[in-house]
C-alpha cells in the first residue's frame, strides 16, 4: 500500500463515518417511533399501533388544527391526540358536531360519537395563548382535553407531528 491508498482509504472511512453520524443526529433530534397505547385513536390508529414522529415540525411550524401529535402529559406519560381547538377559538361540540367560534367546521376523518361539550366546561370563554385542546378520535373513549384531569394542552407539550404509520403495513 502506497500512500495514495491510505490517503483514499482514510478519506472513505471519513465519509462513511460522516453519513453515520448525520443518520444518527437525525433519528435522535428529528425523527422518532412512538407507539400508540390504548383505544383513543380508533378507528385511524389503533393499540399498538407503531408511529413514525416528526419532533422537528413544531419548531419550525405551527400547529393546526386536525394534527396528530406526540404530546408529554403528567412528566412521565406520552398522548397520541389530535388538536382540535387553538389559542383565541372558543371550541364546542353540539349534537356530534363541531363549532369553532361558533360555526359548524367539518371534521374530514373518521371519529366515534362525541357528547355534547363546551370550552366552558373547562372554565374558559376562549383557548389562553400557547394552549391547545386535543381530543382522541375515539371520543367516547379518550382521555384527552376534554377532562379537566388532562385540560388544555401548552406549545412546549408537544414533542411532534405524527407523520405515519409504519405497522402495521396494511389494516385488514
Amino acid at each position: 500500500m502506497d500512500f495514495r491508498d491510505i490517503k483514499e482509504f482514510v478519506k472513505d472511512v471519513f465519509k462513511y463515518i460522516m453519513i453515520a453520524i448525520i443518520a444518527l443526529l437525525l433519528i435522535l433530534y428529528v425523527v422518532s417511533l412512538q407507539q400508540v397505547v390504548g383505544p383513543s385513536m380508533y378507528p385511524n390508529y389503533q393499540d399498538g399501533d407503531i408511529l413514525i414522529l416528526n419532533k422537528l415540525h413544531y419548531r419550525i411550524k405551527r400547529i393546526e388544527r386536525f394534527d396528530v401529535a406526540a404530546i408529554k402529559y403528567n412528566d412521565t406519560k406520552y398522548f397520541i391526540k389530535r388538536v382540535i381547538g387553538l389559542p383565541g377559538e372558543t371550541i364546542a361540540y353540539q349534537n356530534g358536531d363541531l363549532y369553532v367560534n361558533g360555526e359548524l367546521v367539518e371534521e374530514g376523518f373518521q371519529t366515534t360519537k362525541v357528547d355534547d361539550f363546551s370550552l366552558e366546561d373547562l372554565g374558559y370563554e376562549k383557548i389562553p395563548d400557547d394552549y391547545y385542546l386535543v381530543v382522541g378520535d375515539n371520543r367516547e373513549n379518550s382521555l384527552d382535553s376534554r377532562s379537566k384531569e388532562v385540560g388544555l394542552i401548552h406549545k412546549k407539550d408537544f414533542i411532534g407531528k405524527v407523520l405515519f404509520r409504519i405497522w402495521p403495513f396494511k389494516r385488514k
